[in-house]
């Protein structure tokens, strides 16, 4: 396999990412703080990227697909072990373990941390997890709508541009979709800020948070997450933020081309919605009867951490473990929902639940009536078999990394309960998991060094949809 091309894909975007440490140095000195951290990460970062562009630079690259896997995987792989180096040369008494481990789940906009005091933690590096996670989510706008379609991942061919005939398709060319995800996530950032601001949040409060809650990622500058926050307003912003990110960017761009008239809630953006409309009801009636608490106070709580949690966003506003085992169990169900494809959002996604749906109600029609003809559809339209096959693979194999990952977790020496929902939101991109070490109100510096690397593995294999990452163990990959 011809590696130059991957090479200097990864030394662009190493480069690139050498100029988003800047601002974190920036925010570092006008608060007083020692820029030189963030200088010489930046400085190391541009000299890897800036050596691979030159060492692999050669004109016109083309790539076949096992270069476009490969370079898929050493892109985040890269951004999180580059990532990592302002959390090492910063005075944090971090490890690498703990350090590749906070990078990971910021680009992978899982959300999970091992850090604590983050109330006195310098402006810099607060900047910088908002800003990984931030860059996290629209890469996997881009990689949902450009690349994994491109791929045939998951059943993802479903939303190749061309295999649409409505008026209403996402632009053919990755290029101009890249283009409009980015103007309408800024867009939509900016919003996100001036409406947390106007909430009572600080100015660099509300860009932190309006940054992680749209890249549904969940990272806060406050130990307490967003609870830190009174004022109901917030948390208003909040899940209106994290459901915008949770519907597809094809939404958004369909209306950026032709306005009202080319919005279109399809399927899954519909499933999507009424599905949590449920979930937070049922939540709101088990808090309102199980806790004392007035209904208004149990709707806002069942609001704010199922929205959170099944967009795998990760803020909390209570310590939801607290609830009882229905709620522990409820809120790790929820966990593998996620949003839609093409958002932000992680997990195995709606239309893929939907898909499988189609598929069972097919197959139960066909017990019924064994001579009769079939055909599963998804949206007014016909699924195909290979569509339905590449779905059911993905569920099957997305589960089996859930149940590896949990089984490694607890031979590391985690209890039960700690390896499962840390499998769970790791294999997510949750954040938090469910218990007192691992739950909302803890976070993950307890846990062993095998047990943060297992999860950033988890989090990598969860963010690139499994086969993305499964492909590279095949030895007939490597063959030429």
């Amino acid at each position: 396999m011809d590696l130059k091309p991957v090479l200097f894909v990864v030394g662009v975007l190493l480069c690139l990412l050498s100029l988003a440490m800047l601002p974190p140095a920036f925010a570092d000195w006008i608060s007083g703080h020692s820029v030189f951290d963030f200088i010489i990460s930046a400085t190391m970062t541009g000299f890897f990227g800036i050596t691979l562009v030159l060492a692999c630079w050669r004109g016109k690259f083309e790539m076949n697909l096992r270069q476009i896997f490969l370079m898929t995987n050493c892109l985040w792989l890269s951004i999180a072990g580059f990532g990592a180096l302002p959390f090492l040369v910063a005075d944090m008494d971090m490890s690498l373990a703990d350090a590749f481990f906070e990078a990971m789940s910021g680009i992978t906009t899982t959300g999970s941390t091992v850090m604590t005091g983050l109330d006195d933690t310098s402006h810099g590096i607060l900047l910088w997890r908002g800003i990984l996670q931030w860059f996290g989510g629209v890469g996997v706008v881009l990689m949902a709508l450009s690349v994994l379609p491109m791929l045939n991942v998951g059943g993802m061919q479903m939303f190749k541009a061309e295999g649409f005939e409505q008026a209403d398709k996402p632009l053919p060319r990755a290029a101009e979709i890249a283009a409009s995800v980015a103007l309408i996530y800024v867009g939509l950032t900016l919003l996100g800020i001036v409406a947390f601001y106007l909430t009572g949040m600080t100015a660099f409060d509300a860009l932190i948070h309006a940054m992680t809650a749209l890249s549904t990622g969940g990272y806060s500058t406050s130990d307490e997450s967003l609870g830190h926050w009174a004022e109901p307003g917030v948390q208003v912003v909040a899940i209106t933020l994290m459901i915008l990110g949770s519907l597809p960017f094809a939404l958004y761009i369909s209306y950026l081309r032709n306005g009202l008239s080319g919005l279109h809630f399809d399927a899954q953006s519909r499933g999507f919605l009424v599905l949590l409309a449920v979930l937070v009801l049922i939540m709101t009636g088990w808090v309102w009867f199980n806790l004392d608490v007035s209904f208004s106070h149990a709707l806002s709580l069942a609001a704010f951490n199922v929205t959170s949690i099944m967009t795998g966003t990760g803020f909390a506003s209570a310590d939801y473990s607290a609830w009882g085992p229905f709620a522990n169990t409820f809120f790790v169900v929820i966990m593998f929902f996620g949003g839609c494809a093409g958002s932000t959002t992680c997990g195995i996604k709606i239309f893929r639940l939907q898909v499988l749906l189609a598929g069972a109600r097919m197959q139960l029609a066909q017990l019924l009536e064994p001579r009769g003809v079939f055909v599963a559809s998804y949206d007014g339209r016909r699924v195909s078999a290979s569509v339905l096959q590449s779905v059911t693979y993905f569920f099957f194999l997305f589960i089996l990394s859930f149940a590896v990952l949990a089984l490694a977790l607890a031979a590391t020496g985690l209890d039960f309960t700690i390896a499962i929902s840390s499998a769970a939101t790791a294999i997510c991109n949750v954040g938090p998991g469910i218990g007192e070490v691992v739950g909302p109100a803890g976070n993950f510096s307890s846990l062993n060094e095998p047990a943060k690397w297992l999860m950033a593995i988890g989090m990598l294999v969860g963010r690139l949809e499994v086969f993305s990452v499964m492909i590279l163990l095949l030895p007939r990959f490597w063959q030429p």
